[in-house]
């Protein structure tokens, strides 16, 4: 058979040097998803995404929430200003201090000053717009984390079948390599019994080794399909090999399934949700011309000791502050949180009509992959019967050997080619469930 067909049947997949005789790992279709959800280092990656927004999110916390610092100051000067203000501070000031020579020369004065500030936000709309962006987008990065488990829950499905078919390939080839060694006996035989020629015997030991050349590229094909399936389950399984509890289906199932595009599919819900994200960016911008009001307070202690408090006071206020103009800085943030905003609506819209396009395309791949089911098995039935009436001919001197080569290619192959319509069919009903969820 054309080396180029298996490739095609099987998958492209390198030689691989491993041994197909290793320790096999029983695994069901069960058992694989519960396995990918708790390793597969994907949905690992999406989770620290959400984290990361969660984190914004508290972040955002400081529109309702005080700021409080603590701060213990130490100095020592001569400068007549602050040795003035120190000694107010403290509450030591005397009549002496007065002295305008002492005012304009004093001497080193040490200050200890502990102070507690508090700075609470009232209103800042700019920062409640931006809260409600940092909670859109944590629902985005959740439904992303979501439709990404989904997708996984997809490729594990598919890694699984490919495993399936890969070892069906192998079943395959080892009963096309038994009947090419049985054939093999056979012509040797005529060939003893000066029956058939040289070349007939030739022809059939090639057409032998090509066989057992294919059967090896199967058997590298199952080892590569299991190491991409403990690849996606995220585990160790060197020296070891995957198979399959349940064989693939020889037969398929033919369900009705809406193709239409639904609105409640979790990535095009992430993409709303990121395009709401921008508004709201884009709204606390524009709420950044606003003024802000915020209250703000301190309780201070000094001393000429470390760490004193003979001398304390407080101070409580409220300041009302709008940036008038700041050089252009917060309109071109806002002309950018339009563009992004517009960017992301305009993305949005561009994936809808994508998946829709993708799923229309689905949707007669479907339909394609259950014809080729029906032709293929046809061409497998007959293959066999025209298989059998050679292989009778042959063994009574009324066909060539290279005609029944041909013949016995020609099925094996049919059955290659039925198995890989049925992988088809099944993959592509799964993947037109996954665009329709």
């Amino acid at each position: 058979m054309n080396k180029i067909n298996y490739i095609l049947l099987l998958g492209i997949f390198s030689i691989s040097n491993h041994n197909y005789g290793q320790d096999t790992l029983s695994i069901s279709k069960k058992d694989i998803w519960l396995k990918t959800s708790e390793n597969n280092l994907q949905i690992k990656i999406t989770n620290q995404d959400v984290k990361a927004a969660q984190a914004d999110y508290r972040q955002s916390n400081s529109v309702f929430l005080p700021s409080i610092t603590a701060s213990h100051t130490a100095i020592a000067t001569t400068n007549p200003l602050m040795a003035f203000g120190s000694k107010l501070n403290q509450a030591i000031l005397t009549a002496a201090d007065f002295n305008p020579t002492l005012l304009n020369n004093p001497a080193t004065t040490q200050n200890y000053a502990t102070k507690i500030e508090v700075l609470q936000p009232l209103i800042n709309m700019d920062g409640f717009y931006g809260r409600q962006a940092a909670k859109s987008k944590i629902e985005a990065y959740q439904l992303k984390a979501e439709r990404t488990k989904e997708y996984l829950e997809l490729e594990v499905n598919k890694s699984f079948m490919m495993l399936q078919l890969a070892y069906k390939g192998v079943v395959v080839l080892e009963k096309a390599n038994a009947t090419a060694d049985a054939n093999l006996k056979l012509v040797e035989n005529y060939f003893k019994q000066g029956i058939l020629q040289k070349t007939d015997l030739l022809s059939v030991q090639v057409h032998v080794n090509e066989i057992k050349n294919q059967l090896q590229y199967a058997k590298s094909n199952v080892q590569n399909a299991s190491d991409y399936l403990a690849f996606l389950l995220n585990e160790n399984t060197n020296g070891k090999i995957y198979k399959p509890v349940e064989q693939l289906d020889n037969t398929i199932t033919v369900k009705t399934i809406n193709t239409q595009l639904s609105d409640n599919r979790k990535d095009i819900q992430a993409m709303d949700k990121s395009s709401e994200a921008y508004a709201k960016m884009l709204q606390s911008s524009k709420m950044n011309f606003l003024p802000r009001l915020n209250a703000f307070g301190s309780y201070e202690m000094y001393d000429d000791k470390l760490l004193g408090n003979s001398a304390k006071g407080y101070l409580v206020g409220a300041q009302l502050a709008w940036s008038v103009f700041d050089g252009y800085k917060s309109i071109g943030k806002m002309e950018k949180n339009k563009a992004e905003f517009q960017k992301a609506a305009i993305e949005t819209q561009q994936y809808k009509s994508q998946s829709q396009l993708e799923l229309n395309k689905a949707n007669r791949q479907l339909k394609d992959a259950e014809n080729k089911v029906n032709l293929e098995k046809l061409a497998l039935e007959q293959s066999q019967e025209a298989y059998r009436i050679r292989s009778n001919r042959f063994q009574q001197g009324l066909e060539k050997t290279t005609d029944l080569l041909q013949t016995e290619t020609q099925m094996f192959k049919k059955e290659l080619d039925y198995l890989q319509a049925v992988f088809e069919y099944s993959f592509t009903q799964e993947y037109l469930q996954f665009l329709t969820k």
